[in-house]
């Protein structure tokens, strides 16, 4: 299970005694869900009216900072081409993976400093992970650029002879060259007219060179063959070609533009090489950097959430369960009995209900402080 809930309840007499009635009704007699106590540190409240402020801006702030950490996760899965079952091992937080990170929370004193005010926090956050976004769009769409590019001119080399680039095919010496009457055709012929191509393609048109084709390639359809005529028996020879299923294919044997392209492909290869290493380390850096920040948001808001609910002084447990997949709904109803006397008005209320004047913001809403946090940030199954 990749799905984590972050819930907070207000300490009885301690909080030791509302972290053991969650551990005696969740795990101890009937394995409802794998729990961890999870540590905020003594932040600044502020004032009310700034708490309630905060706490939309910190629904929204939250809302973008997943997608971005969605956004990196997903774009190092497709940097990884054909080494996707690498990815999880390159998506971690501060060298750890996810759910080890999330489940030993500490808050960083260095990157959010608690002196702070809970605003400032979030700004902090803000301002790095909208870094962290636009060097992502920047960074991806240069890699993207050279990647379509060096596609495009593979696929030029790939595929059927009737519309594949030739150039690594043919040879200087399949050609006639710098003749002022002759000039050599490239023809496609299917596998099941080879037969008929032998017999005809000399009488195809007027001024053929009798005895000149010859086969240069073959793929699983068909085969390409030279055959060399008088240029100015070159139209009638393409309308013929055409009638009998033989298609010719415009080439020009150009070795400077042959050499260009193999340069270009070249040079593409090795650069999309060169920027390989660097953007996955980036990738993996800054996907750490987005995450940390993540999940300190989520710790942002079940304290905000918890001062709003539960009052002053600041007196709560913050606790992170990881639900058995089996028993979810079982687990709600247990931590609705255990909790329904926090608020009398919060009969389960599902966020498909529409209640006017209350803004759920698409969360559900519960008589504990509740959000989800859900580690399966990819579109694939890894």
């Amino acid at each position: 299970m990749t799905e984590f809930w972050l819930i907070s309840a207000p300490g009885e007499k301690t909080c030791q005694q509302t972290w053991d009635k969650l551990m005696v009704a969740t795990t101890r007699t009937n394995n409802l869900s794998t729990n961890t106590k999870f540590n905020i540190p003594d932040l600044k409240v502020g004032t009310l009216d700034v708490l309630v402020g905060l706490s939309d801006e910190l629904a929204k702030l939250s809302t973008f900072v997943e997608s971005v950490v969605r956004k990196i996760a997903q774009y190092m899965a497709d940097v990884l081409e054909d080494s996707r079952d690498k990815v999880q091992e390159n998506l971690l937080a501060n060298g750890v993976d996810l759910v080890t990170y999330i489940t030993r929370f500490q808050w960083d004193m260095a990157k959010y400093p608690i002196k702070q005010s809970l605003k400032n926090i979030a700004e902090i956050i803000s301002k790095q992970v909208s870094q962290i976004d636009n060097d992502l769009k920047a960074r991806a769409s240069a890699y993207n650029n050279l990647k379509g590019n060096l596609q495009n001119l593979e696929r030029k080399n790939a595929g059927s002879l009737l519309t594949r680039s030739l150039a690594d095919i043919v040879k200087k010496e399949d050609f006639v060259l710098d003749s002022e009457y002759l000039i050599t055709m490239l023809v496609v012929v299917p596998k099941t007219n080879y037969a008929d191509w032998q017999k005809t393609y000399e009488t195809l048109a007027e001024m053929v060179v009798p005895r000149s084709s010859k086969q240069l390639f073959e793929d699983n359809d068909s085969g390409l063959f030279s055959v060399t005529l008088f240029r100015k028996a070159v139209d009638d020879f393409k309308h013929k070609a055409r009638e009998n299923k033989f298609t010719v294919r415009d080439f020009q044997y150009n070795e400077e533009e042959m050499k260009a392209d193999k340069e270009e492909m070249t040079r593409l290869s090795t650069d999309k090489k060169k920027q390989f290493g660097p953007l996955v380390r980036w990738l993996k850096v800054n996907f750490s950097e987005a995450f940390i920040a993540w999940i300190h948001i989520k710790a942002l808001r079940v304290f905000v959430e918890s001062v709003l609910r539960y009052g002053l002084p600041v007196n709560f447990q913050t606790m992170l369960l990881q639900p058995n997949k089996k028993n979810m709904k079982k687990l709600r109803e247990v931590l609705y009995d255990l909790y329904k006397h926090l608020d009398s008005s919060a009969a389960i209320i599902d966020a498909s209900m529409d209640i006017p004047g209350l803004n759920l913001s698409q969360q559900e809403y519960y008589p504990y402080v509740y959000y989800k946090i859900d580690l399966n940030l990819l579109d694939f199954k890894v």
